[in-house]
């Protein structure tokens, strides 16, 4: 499991200002690249143009032989058959998500070393550190950790036999710099379509997913 772990962002797409370019849509390019894990970033959207959209999202991941992961909710996740869903600090504890869904796959969001210290503690089947390079993907980002602690995450989630998921500011540009020091690599702005058209969003995922896997053997 390397390379691109694409999120597709309701709101960043919304905020394009074209209804014309849905999710769906969207999606379908971005899967070209075939990647690993593909989540779904919904924060307001209400629950049922959530469970809407991953079920829209669920033949299309299949096909691709991409996992489809719910953000923040393992109860959509179930109910959309997901293979997984992505928490953070504030969500639902890990140990409660594998109690009502314990055929979840379950990545932990985590920001500084003693967030990802507890988190790898629980076992998740990968944790996320970041944001690496600043980000205008959150309303209130957490600090940027920097190159230097990302190594350190790393070096901690290998030890405990667990992927980790750089996540924040990352772009074809610094692709290079992440891809030694984490499985995944999440990126929502790098693949947003230029407003008004999907034009180029399926050759950014792919250039980007090449560039994430580059020295692979």
């Amino acid at each position: 499991m390397r390379g691109l772990y694409p999120i597709v962002d309701v709101d960043s797409l919304r905020a394009l200002g074209d209804s014309s370019l849905g999710v769906q849509q969207f999606a379908e390019r971005v899967l070209k690249a075939r990647p690993a894990l593909l989540q779904l970033r919904a924060k307001h959207s209400d629950t049922g143009r959530t469970l809407e959209l991953l079920r829209a999202l669920r033949p299309l991941c299949s096909s691709a032989g991409t996992r489809l992961f719910a953000n923040d909710r393992a109860d959509l996740a179930v109910l959309a058959a997901c293979d997984g869903v992505h928490i953070g600090q504030e969500d639902l504890p890990l140990p409660v998500v594998r109690l009502i869904a314990p055929g979840l796959l379950v990545g932990v969001s985590t920001h500084n070393l003693a967030q990802l210290a507890s988190a790898l503690e629980q076992k998740p089947d990968y944790v996320a550190f970041g944001p690496v390079f600043a980000t205008a993907s959150k309303e209130r980002p957490d600090p940027s950790v920097g190159i230097e602690l990302l190594a350190l995450a790393h070096a901690a989630a290998e030890r405990a036999g667990i992927p980790l998921v750089a996540i924040g500011g990352i772009n074809l540009e610094r692709a290079g710099l992440v891809a030694p020091h984490s499985e995944l690599a999440a990126v929502i702005a790098a693949l947003m379509p230029v407003p008004g058209s999907l034009e180029g969003v399926s050759e950014a995922t792919c250039a980007l997913q090449a560039a994430l896997t580059r020295g692979d053997g």
